[in-house]
């Protein structure tokens, strides 16, 4: 449930992160690109809000993304049990020494066959 809800936080964060990025201006106007100098926030004032907002949200993504992660690997998170998580729990692991070692009880494999080197 933790987890989850860690999840669409990250999602909202990206969304406003990437919305942040699209609204600045390359060189600085950002959202006062009206040209009217009566507004309550100046050229200056809203590059200033517009940064501090995009490096806070990289910030919250950074944390929602490490959270996530650090429950992950606690186990905390989504420990349902399904049936695939026991299949690959069962399955045995192979030999790092590899299973093509013949061992003392194994039968020596057939002599092969002699071939015809006779020309014809």
């Amino acid at each position: 449930m933790a987890t989850t809800l860690l999840i669409v936080l990250l999602v909202i964060a990206c969304v406003a992160l990437a919305l942040f990025i699209l609204i600045q201006n390359p060189k600085g106007g950002g959202l006062a690109t009206g040209g009217a100098s009566s507004n309550m926030f100046g050229v200056q004032r809203t590059g200033d809000v517009l940064e501090k907002g995009t490096w806070v949200l990289l910030a919250l993504i950074v944390v929602f993304s490490l959270a996530i992660t650090a429950m992950g690997k606690n186990g905390t998170a989504s420990g349902t049990g399904s049936k695939i998580d026991d299949h690959i729990n069962k399955t045995a692991a192979p030999s790092p020494i590899g299973s093509g070692l013949p061992t003392k009880s194994a039968t020596p494999a057939a002599a092969p066959a002699t071939a015809d080197t006779t020309k014809k």
